[in-house]
């Protein structure tokens, strides 16, 4: 079983402290490091390994909701700026995954072009190292604020907005 098909078994189970939605498509996670404040995974339900796998109203709906996410974190977080991956093979297995990095000027320290550049340039060690993990509270606010948020931007009130 993959990384992220382990973590949809927890979320099923009740077991997943990130937890913080189910929509229609995935899970709504909050990252396990926070350097990049308000950092949020959207899982794919199944174990499917590519987007173009999805048929088309599948493949279109994901998207959709990966979107109203997005805005919900940039929202909750106060972004200025949203950077998205979708990515399978790594760690977690190759499985749809969008990972949301809500992103803010210097969030990058000791990096040019006011610490705007990718977050891929900030180094594993820093990234992931236990400060960036939230403690209980702080985990439990984080998901509050962005469950207000994606309760705020409701699918269907987003849909109504778009049509």
């Amino acid at each position: 079983m993959c990384g992220i098909c382990e973590r949809i078994k927890e979320t099923k189970a009740g077991n997943n402290p990130f937890f913080v939605k189910e929509l229609e498509t995935g899970y709504v996670v909050i990252g396990d490091y926070q350097h990049f404040k308000g950092y949020t995974l959207f899982l794919y339900k199944d174990h499917v390994v590519e987007l173009f796998d999805l048929d088309e109203k599948t493949r279109a709906k994901n998207l959709y909701e990966m979107t109203v996410v997005a805005e919900a974190v940039k929202n909750a977080f106060g972004a200025e700026k949203m950077n998205y991956e979708c990515l399978g093979n790594g760690e977690g297995g190759a499985h749809i995954h969008w990972h949301l990095f809500p992103r803010r000027t210097g969030d990058i320290e000791g990096f040019g072009n006011n610490g705007r550049g990718p977050v891929w340039w900030y180094p594993m060690e820093k990234m992931y190292a236990d400060r960036n993990r939230p403690e209980n509270e702080e985990l439990e606010k984080l998901k509050a604020k962005l469950l207000e948020e994606l309760n705020k931007l409701s699918i269907d009130s987003i849909k109504s907005r778009t049509t």
